[in-house]
C-alpha cells in the first residue's frame, strides 16, 4: 500500500510499505493493506513503518490520517527522525512551552492553544529520543 506523510514545510515520506503504525486519537493502530476505510485523528507520538525487513521511525505530531484500501494519507503537523533530532535543543522547546503556558493571563486564546500544542509536539520528541537513543547504546554493547 501507498503510505504518504505529509507536513506543512514538506511531503516527508512516500513509498510503498507493507504496515504503518500510528498513534490515533483513540490508541496505536496498524494497518495493513485492504484496511477499511477510516478517517482518524493523530496524536503526538510514534509511526512506525514497516517494508520488507526494514522498520522505520518517526517522530509525529497532531493531525489526521485518511485511510483506504490502498493508500494512507497522514497530515500531521510534525515528522521528524531520530537522526533530525536534538535532544538538547528540545529540552530548550519544552522550557520555553512551559514558561509560555505559565503566562496564561498574558496570551490570547491562540497564543496559549500554540503553546500547548508545543509543549504536547516536544514531550513526544523528547519520549521518541530517549526511548531510541536507550534502544541504540543498547545495540553494539556486549553482555559480560
Amino acid at each position: 500500500m501507498l503510505l504518504e506523510i505529509i507536513t506543512p514545510e514538506k511531503k516527508v515520506f512516500s513509498n510503498q510499505v507493507d504496515q504503518v503504525t500510528l498513534p490515533s486519537s483513540t490508541g496505536e493502530i496498524t494497518v495493513l493493506a485492504h484496511h477499511v476505510p477510516l478517517l482518524t485523528e493523530i496524536n503526538p507520538g510514534e509511526i512506525t513503518i514497516k517494508t520488507g525487513g526494514k522498520v522505520d521511525h518517526l517522530v509525529s505530531g497532531k493531525g489526521f490520517a485518511e485511510i483506504t484500501g490502498e493508500k494512507v494519507s497522514v497530515l500531521i503537523d510534525l515528522a521528524e527522525t531520530e537522526s533530525s533530532l536534538d535532544e538538547k535543543k528540545i529540552e530548550e522547546a519544552k522550557a520555553r512551552a512551559e514558561e509560555a503556558l505559565k503566562q496564561k493571563h498574558a496570551l490570547s486564546e491562540e497564543e496559549y492553544a500554540a503553546a500547548a500544542a508545543a509543549l504536547q509536539n516536544t514531550l513526544a520528541q523528547l519520549r521518541f529520543v530517549r526511548r531510541h537513543h536507550s534502544h541504540s547504546k543498547n545495540v553494539g554493547e556486549s553482555e559480560p
